[in-house]
This record gives structure tokens, C-alpha cells and sequence, in this order.
């Protein structure tokens, strides 16, 4: 179970008076368990999905060979306050699977409580698994904290990446959110190899200090938890890829470990951010898989 930080436990003490969390429509929740045969394709072997989530079936439109597509929709719009989802999924031995959104994740405006938005990925051996749903677009006063946990064996490969856009659907000012909280876990062979988060108030917000997104505007990270590749040789290419870049700043950083890569991109547009950030990961499935990514460009 994902922990929850201080500041949104006390959020969440806060009384909604229409629908509580958990109420209707606002405890979704999704689950799947892939595995594949030896050679073959992956196959979907169990999937459950609860309002606001609808998966319609599996897409095998992938170039990578034996991957399999999930792509989530969510009819109700968007993430309103007090809205609480939760991801699950597993891919077994060998299964090559992708999980992706039909569109950008809108977290509305709030006036009390919060949104969580909480994910748990599993790879067994010699599984690759990637979670790239859209970019999360923050509105004005939202309080949206992700959680994502991450354990794969040490053939494994998982593959996540996230987009942060921070100026909402409005005229509002970019940053104009209350609390956006994102962190990722992972683990291999019960040995914690990532631990990394990003905690924004725009409150508190020093566009002089490095150490927050600075002058930039929309946020980007990609983790490619690899143990059994060549880490070095992965960053390289990746860096090497994204530095001619002129529109984003880029770091590439390898894990502890040897457990695999994270590339932070930042960013004045969204497009820019996503653009880079598919490039790099084009690069890592050129690494990992043989094949590069999708050729729409859609991740």
C-alpha cells in the first residue's frame, strides 16, 4: 500500500459535502494480469475495471514483437476532488505489454480534499512492461498526489513515464495549483533501487532556485528500470540523443545498482516536453527491445 505524505493526510480530513471519496464513481480501479507463451503473442488473462475506468480490449498495432497494448479510457472526464484510482498490473514471465491513456489525465479545480492517483506495476521474468499514460494537466487549486510502486525480477524491464502540465485548461496562470505530489518506488529482489519524487507548491515556489522546475514550465520524467542491460550504454544514447534538443533541458541519470536509467526533461511547451520525451524513449526500446517506439509518436 502506498504511503501517503502528512500534507495530504490532513487534506484528507477535509468533509465533502456532494460525494465523499471512495463514494460512486470516484474509487476506480483497474486491474490486469498479462502473460505470453514462448514466441507468441501476449494475451490478457485477467482484467477488471471499475468506473471511472473502461478498457475496451487489447491493441496489437506495436512493432515490437509479442507486445500487446492496453489503452484506458475514462469517460467521466476527468480527476475531480476526493477522487481516489487505483492501477494494478501484472505481466508474467516473458509477457511484453504497454499501458497508455486515451488522453491527457485532467485533474480539475478543488475546494477541499484531494485527488489520489495510485499505480502498482509487477514484471516477471524476462517480462518488459512500460505505464506511459498522457500528461497529468493540473488545474487551479487542485491537490493531486500519484503514487506508483514498482517490483520486477532482475530479467525484467519496466518502462514509466510522466508529464507534468501545470497551467490547467483555463486563463489562469501556469502554477496556479495547490499541492502536486509525485513518487515512484521500485524494487528489485526486495532491494529498493528507486526512490524518487517530485513535490511542488506553488505557494512556496522560487523560480531562482535550481532544485525546483526554475523558469520552466511543463515537466517530464522517464524511468527505465533495467537490471540485466547495459545501464552505461543506455544513458549514453539517450543523452546523446536529447541533447541536440534546443526547445528542452534534459539530465539522464543512471540508478543505484545498476538497476537502470532516469531522465528528467523540463520544458516551456508541452509539446516540447513530450516530443523529448518520446525520443528517449525510442532510444531505450532500441536497447531493450530491439525495435524502436510506435511511429505515431504516440507513448
Amino acid at each position: 500500500m502506498s504511503v501517503v505524505p502528512d500534507a495530504f493526510e490532513r487534506y484528507g480530513e477535509e468533509r465533502l459535502p456532494q460525494a465523499p471519496a471512495f463514494g460512486p464513481g470516484k474509487d476506480g480501479v483497474f486491474e490486469a494480469t498479462l502473460a505470453r507463451e514462448p514466441g507468441g503473442e501476449t494475451r490478457l488473462l485477467r482484467d477488471y475495471a471499475k468506473v471511472p475506468y473502461h478498457l475496451s480490449g487489447t491493441l496489437d498495432s506495436d512493432p515490437a514483437p509479442g507486445l500487446t497494448t492496453l489503452c484506458l479510457q475514462e469517460p467521466t472526464g476527468g480527476v475531480a476532488q476526493g477522487d481516489r484510482h487505483s492501477l494494478d498490473v501484472t505481466a508474467k514471465d516473458r509477457a511484453r505489454a504497454r499501458v497508455t491513456t486515451q488522453s491527457a489525465t485532467k485533474v480539475h479545480s478543488m475546494h477541499s480534499n484531494y485527488a489520489h492517483l495510485d499505480c502498482a506495476l509487477r514484471a516477471g521474468p524476462e517480462a518488459h512492461l512500460e505505464y506511459l499514460p498522457g500528461p497529468t494537466i493540473v488545474n487551479e487549486d487542485a491537490r493531486c498526489l500519484q503514487t506508483l510502486s514498482v517490483d520486477l525480477d532482475p530479467t525484467a524491464s519496466v518502462v514509466v513515464a510522466d508529464v507534468l502540465v501545470p497551467d490547467g485548461l483555463t486563463g489562469q496562470e501556469p502554477f496556479g495549483f495547490d499541492h502536486y505530489h509525485s513518487r515512484l518506488d521500485a524494487r528489485c529482489d526486495d532491494r529498493l533501487v528507486c526512490s524518487d519524487a517530485v513535490d511542488l507548491r506553488p505557494a512556496k515556489r522560487d523560480p531562482r532556485d535550481p532544485a525546483t522546475v526554475g523558469e520552466f514550465g511543463v515537466v517530464g520524467t522517464l524511468y527505465v528500470l533495467a537490471p540485466a542491460a547495459s545501464v552505461g550504454a543506455m544513458a549514453d544514447s539517450i543523452h546523446g540523443r536529447l541533447e541536440p534538443m534546443a526547445d528542452t533541458q534534459a539530465g539522464v541519470s543512471a540508478l543505484a545498482y545498476g538497476a537502470g536509467v532516469s531522465v528528467r526533461i523540463l520544458g516551456d511547451r508541452s509539446a516540447d516536453v513530450v516530443d523529448a520525451l518520446w525520443a528517449a524513449w525510442d532510444e531505450t526500446r532500441q536497447a531493450l527491445l530491439g525495435v524502436g517506439a510506435p511511429a505515431d509518436r504516440r507513448y
